[in-house]
């Protein structure tokens, strides 16, 4: 049950971790980052870097492969969003 409730867990988490690929499609279709808050993704970035360090103490994939993939598109969410922002964006 443990290790089905795991896998499960990981699998959500992967989904959930991707889910800025919605934010990334709306700054590219509006060719804007105006209404992405940068603090914000840091400091989930940051908190990524945490959890993946926690689950490689354990060692747990369950915890390192979703906020792996979590730490990877928010960097690129973020690099999105700066690339707009130099591009004079009102962001």
């Amino acid at each position: 049950m443990t290790d089905a409730l795991g896998i499960t867990a990981a699998t959500y988490g992967v989904l959930m971790a991707i889910s800025p690929l919605l934010q990334i499609r709306r700054m590219l279709e509006r060719r804007s980052s105006a209404d992405v808050s940068l603090g914000y993704l840091w400091v989930i970035e940051i908190g990524f870097g945490l959890w993946i360090a926690y689950g490689i103490s354990l060692p747990n994939l369950a915890i390192v492969i979703p906020n792996g993939v979590a730490l990877t598109v928010g960097l690129a969410t973020i690099l999105v969003a700066r690339h707009f922002r130099a591009q004079g964006d009102s962001g």
